[in-house]
């Protein structure tokens, strides 16, 4: 197979294989990585066709642009005969072609006088049709990738341009532009992200367990998906009132998003419910261990309870007669606010595994965020489920604190072996108060508390901007329930 040079942003760097990996499936055709690291935006792959490079970078968000790889070297000695020795057999192809040549440099550049003399030096290419810098029907680049403060290129690359990535809907669906958002929405680029690795597409059923204001199902939809999603706060469905963004005036909602972005004819609407007691059908396995799945893909920020501690429909305390009449009358009110009880933190995130085992179709993924953080004493445990096989693991950091894309694929029921979805279930944190259930806002608030205690010394000034660092982040990113 032909190799190809991606040309990757460097930005989120563990998420990138992964998207390429997952877009690659998406077009249903073979990628093998020649050379990926985290550390360089060149990546080298093999496909089978600029096709099928394409089909795989057409939709990435992570990427600029494909490129079939003409030659490499550490000096432009080295580049000048590796693409003599690689791709002298296709130069005619492209002879009387209006082409176009430029230089691409990641952490350096060169004075216009050098870049003129260094594209000059292709000469022996023999291209004869004109220089056209707008629309020519070829172009090629070279690419200079310097060491961190080098005065030269480490290694040189040429390509010629096979396609553009889809990283333009980062911009599209940015919430600065977006007409319904909230506080904890998730900004676009890492929603689509999500989508992609979880291989949204046409003809697929996505839904979101906590979908807040939608963010995670419009980027499914734009990529062709059908969707739905459910939240335990109905009123983040349904809206909060009017937003003076743009002069927009009146209700906002989930489905005003769909709308905005002309996509409203694959939102199938939205619910108010959690896991725990969710109307969605949830398939039995049979004594046969046939499967009913029915969702091609889950993908979900669950709420960290940071700011409340984490909840499920239901009462803390058992009700009497007049207080469940109470709620059976006024439960399809619009203000109507279902009472809620505390709930562990380790036992949503086994409740989610185990309702993507029963409702997915065979190999349907689950791409759901978890946060985590960076010291031994607070780090989470990955959960896993013998029916779910774990894809990839991307981490966003925010200094002493990350979060983890947790992407799990269903595993078909012949590769399940009988008996295993008798899964043992875990012991849970015990307890009433959101600090007993979750052990993960109980370490979070212990920092704030040395936050205070650090506050209160001279001379810490830089520990103090590394603790502030740790609450802004987590407080922009923090889910409630």
């Amino acid at each position: 197979m032909p190799e190809y040079l991606i040309r990757l942003v460097q930005v989120h760097e563990s998420f990138r294989k992964a998207e390429l990996e997952a877009l690659a499936e998406v077009a249903k055709t073979a990628i093998e990585f020649v050379y990926y690291s985290e550390d360089s935006p060149f990546c080298i792959v093999r496909l089978a066709s600029d096709s099928a490079a394409t089909s795989v970078i057409s939709r990435s968000i992570l990427s600029q642009g494909v490129y079939e790889l003409w030659g490499q070297g550490t000096t432009y000695d080295a580049l000048h005969a590796s693409v003599k020795a690689l791709s002298k057999a296709k130069w005619s192809q492209y002879e009387s072609c209006p082409f176009r040549f430029s230089l691409d440099g990641y952490r350096g550049t060169k004075a216009q006088a050098e870049q003129r003399d260094i594209i000059e030096s292709f000469f022996y290419l023999g291209f004869k049709g004109p220089i056209r810098m707008r629309d020519p029907d070829v172009s090629f680049k070279i690419f200079e990738d310097y060491g961190d403060k080098a005065s030269e290129p480490k290694h040189l690359y040429l390509g010629r341009f096979v396609a553009a990535s889809g990283r333009d809907a980062k911009t599209t669906y940015d919430l600065k532009k977006r007409h319904y958002i909230s506080t904890t929405s998730m900004d676009a680029e890492l929603a689509l992200l999500t989508a992609n690795i979880a291989l949204a597409g046409p003809g697929k059923l996505f839904y979101d367990p906590f979908m807040g204001t939608g963010g995670f199902p419009v980027a499914c939809a734009h990529y062709g998906a059908i969707v739905c999603g459910s939240d335990i706060d109905g009123r983040s469905i349904r809206g909060t009132g009017g937003s003076a963004r743009k002069g927009q005036t009146g209700k906002m909602d989930v489905r005003g998003n769909f709308k905005q972005y002309d996509l409203e004819s694959r939102y199938l609407g939205a619910f108010v419910s959690d896991l725990t007691n969710t109307p969605l059908r949830i398939p039995q396995h049979s004594s046969e261990g046939s499967k009913r799945g029915y969702l091609d893909g889950i993908v979900c920020d669950p709420p960290y309870g940071i700011r409340e501690g984490l909840k499920v429909l239901g009462s803390r305390d058992k009700l009497n007669d007049t207080e469940r009449t109470t709620h059976s009358d006024r439960y399809k009110e619009p203000t109507y606010i279902p009472p809620k009880k505390p709930y562990s933190f380790t036992a949503i995130l086994d409740d989610m595994l185990a309702f993507a085992v029963a409702t997915l179709v065979d190999d349907g993924r689950l791409s759901m965020w978890m946060p985590t953080a960076n010291d031994e004493d607070v780090e989470l445990i990955i959960p896993t489920h013998p029916c779910l096989e774990i894809v990839s693991v991307c981490v966003q950091p925010f200094n002493k604190w990350s979060r983890r894309l947790l992407t799990y694929r269903r595993l078909p029921e012949l590769q399940i072996s009988a008996g295993t979805l008798e899964k043992a279930k875990r012991e849970y944190e015990q307890g009433v108060k959101a600090d007993e259930l979750n052990d993960f806002r109980r370490k979070y608030f212990q920092g704030f508390k040395e936050f205070e205690r650090l506050r209160q010394k001279p001379g810490n000034g830089e520990e103090l901007d590394d603790l502030k660092g740790i609450s802004g982040k987590w407080r922009e990113n923090s889910r409630s329930s």
